[in-house]
């Protein structure tokens, strides 16, 4: 079992910057491949972005490739979102998931973060 805590959330001007950090439980954090989702109101909830157990391989979606960054610590048990230039289309509930596989998109979710882009 993984508990995820995400924590950054925030309101922010578009064109600005934040950072999302999820906390996970356990001592296995480093099996899992990590990723961050979003749900915006109205809509199904995506991928963002995910990263590899090492940190070396990453996957983006196209609407945040080259302004959004993921990163990991596994000693620390955190992922990280970095997210710049934002737009008011990136208003969502951000949610970390982790999971055992690429092939299985999530296996635990977090409770989301919200991160709301004013234009």
């Amino acid at each position: 079992q993984v508990q995820l805590v995400e924590s950054g959330g925030g309101l922010v001007q578009a064109g600005g910057s934040l950072r999302l950090s999820c906390a996970a439980s356990g001592r296995t954090f480093g099996n899992y491949v990590m990723g961050w989702f979003r749900q915006a109101p109205g809509k199904d909830r995506i991928v963002v972005a995910r990263i590899g157990v090492s940190g070396a391989t990453t996957y983006y979606s196209d609407s945040v490739k080259g302004r959004f960054t993921i990163s990991r610590d596994n000693a620390r048990n955190t992922v990280y979102l970095q997210m710049s230039s934002l737009k008011p289309e990136d208003t969502a509930v951000y949610y970390c998931t982790a999971s055992k596989s690429w092939a299985s998109l999530y296996d635990y979710w977090g409770q989301g973060t919200q991160v709301t882009v004013s234009s």
